[in-house]
C-alpha cells in the first residue's frame, strides 16, 4: 500500500487495479430479486450525481479534456475513498483517447502518471511526470508525486531534493509533510515528529491534509515504538471523519501487531472490496479463529490467481504475505517478497521479505534489506528485531 500525495487534498490510497474479466456470453438472472451488484455509492450521492454530470459532458464531446480530466480525477479519487479498484480503470477509459499521443497535454499526462504510480509502472510514471515538469516546472503536483514515488523506491536524496522544489511552490506544511515523510524512515524520527506536530496544530489544514499530517506521525511513532503516541496520531486522522483507504490500512496492522483482533474485524468487516484491507481481515480471522476464515482465504488466494493471470504485479506484497501467513508456505512467499523488494522499498516490504528469509531459513534473501537498514539508518524496532534474529540464528 503506497501513499498518494495531492497537493491541497493530500490523501492516503489503496493499491488499485484494473480488474478485467471476459465472460463467454452474457449472465442473465433467472431471480428478479437476486442481488448481481452492490455499488459502492449511491446514485443519489453528491459524488455520484457530479461523475454522470461530467460523463453526460464527455459523451457530447468525447475530445473535451477538461471534462475528461475532471471526470478521471473524480474517478480515481472516488477509487481511493471507496477502496473500489475499477475506478482506476474507469480513469484510464476517459484518457483513452489521448493515452498513446507522444507528447499529450500536462493535466492528461499528470493523470496517466498517477495510475500508473497505482499500478507500480514506477519508471513510466516518473517518464511522466518529468515530461510534465519540463513544459511545467512548477507543477506542484507533479513534484509532490514525484518525491513520493522516489521514496517509495528508497530514493532518498532524490526524494529530498524533489520535495525541495516545493518550497517555493506549495505552503509550508506541504513541503514539511514531504520531507518529514522520509526523514520520518531515515533516522530522523524526533526532528520528523517535532516539526510535524506544529503543522498538526495549525488551524488552517484541510481534513484531508490533517488525515496526511496525522497518519505520517502515527507511522513513525510506531516503527519507534511510541504505541500510546501512535493511538493517539490515529485517532486524531479517524477524527477528521474523511473515508481513507491508505489510514485504514496502516492503522489495521497496527492493531494486529498490538493482538487487537476483533477491533481489526470491526474495522474492516465491510472494506472486503480492497484485496490488501480484505487481507488484514482475514489475518484477524485466522486469529480468533472465526468461521469465515476459511472462505475469505479461499476468496483471496483466487484474486490473487487472478491477478498473476493478469500479469499484474500490484498485489505481491500482500500476495506475498497471504503466503506466508495464511497459507504458512515460506518457500513459496519468499520469491514473492524478493519480487516485491525489487519494485518497492518501504518498511512494510522490509518486514515482509525478513519475515520470509527468516521462515525460510534464508539468510542470504535478507541481505538486501539489512543493507538498506543500515545505509539509511531506518528506525524502526521491528525490523531491527527482525534483522537481530537473522543475524543471531543458525540456519
Amino acid at each position: 500500500m503506497i501513499r498518494l500525495l495531492t497537493v491541497g487534498c493530500v490523501i492516503g490510497w489503496l493499491m488499485l487495479s484494473q480488474i478485467d474479466i471476459t465472460y463467454a456470453e452474457p449472465y442473465r438472472p433467472t431471480d428478479d430479486a437476486q442481488v448481481l451488484e452492490r455499488l459502492s455509492f449511491k446514485v443519489t450521492d453528491p459524488a455520484a450525481r457530479a461523475i454522470e454530470s461530467l460523463r453526460a459532458d464527455l459523451r457530447n464531446n468525447p475530445r473535451h479534456l477538461e471534462s475528461a480530466v475532471k471526470l478521471a480525477t473524480r474517478y480515481i479519487e472516488q477509487g481511493r475513498s471507496e477502496g473500489d479498484p475499477r475506478f482506476l480503470g474507469q480513469a484510464q477509459a476517459v484518457l483513452t483517447a489521448w493515452w498513446n499521443e507522444v507528447t499529450p497535454p500536462p493535466a492528461m499526462l499528470l493523470l496517466r502518471a498517477t495510475i500508473r504510480q497505482n499500478a507500480h509502472e514506477f519508471s513510466e510514471a516518473l517518464a511522466d511526470l518529468d515530461q510534465v515538469l519540463v513544459v511545467q516546472p512548477t507543477n506542484t503536483q507533479a513534484w509532490l508525486t514525484k518525491a513520493s514515488i522516489l521514496q517509495v523506491q528508497a530514493r532518498y536524496d532524490e526524494a529530498r531534493r524533489a520535495c525541495q522544489r516545493l518550497a517555493r511552490l506549495a505552503a509550508s506544511h506541504v513541503l514539511l509533510g514531504c520531507l518529514g515523510d522520509i526523514a520520518g524512515v531515515t533516522g530522523q524520527s524526533a526532528k520528523s515528529q517535532e516539526l510535524l506536530r506544529q503543522v498538526l496544530s495549525a488551524p488552517t489544514l484541510s481534513g484531508r491534509e490533517r488525515i496526511w499530517i496525522a497518519t505520517i506521525l502515527a507511522e513513525t511513532a510506531v516503527r519507534t515504538g511510541a504505541i500510546r503516541e501512535a493511538e493517539e496520531y490515529f485517532a486524531e486522522a479517524f477524527k477528521v471523519g474523511i473515508k481513507d483507504q491508505y489510514l485504514l490500512g496502516v492503522y489495521a496492522d497496527f492493531l494486529l501487531d498490538q493482538g487487537r483482533y476483533r477491533d481489526v474485524v470491526s474495522l474492516l468487516q465491510s472494506e472486503t472490496r480492497a484485496d490488501g484491507l480484505f487481507l488484514r481481515l482475514a489475518l484477524a480471522e485466522q486469529a480468533l479463529r472465526l468461521p469465515a476464515f476459511q472462505s475469505h482465504t479461499a476468496e483471496l488466494a483466487a484474486r490473487f490467481a487472478a491477478s498473476r493471470e493478469r500479469g499484474t504485479t500490484v498485489h505481491v506484497r500482500e500476495e506475498a504475505r497471504f503466503t506466508l501467513a495464511l497459507l504458512r508456505d515460506a518457500q513459496r512467499a519468499l520469491p514473492l517478497a524478493q519480487a516485491n523488494w525489487n519494485v518497492q522499498r518501504e518498511p512494510a516490504d522490509a518486514r515482509i521479505l525478513l519475515e520470509c528469509a527468516l521462515a525460510d531459513g534464508n539468510r542470504a534473501a535478507a541481505q538486501p534489506v539489512l543493507d538498506w537498514l543500515n545505509a539509511n539508518h531506518v528506525e524502526d524496532f521491528r525490523l531491527r528485531q527482525l534483522s537481530e534474529q537473522i543475524q543471531e540464528t543458525t540456519f
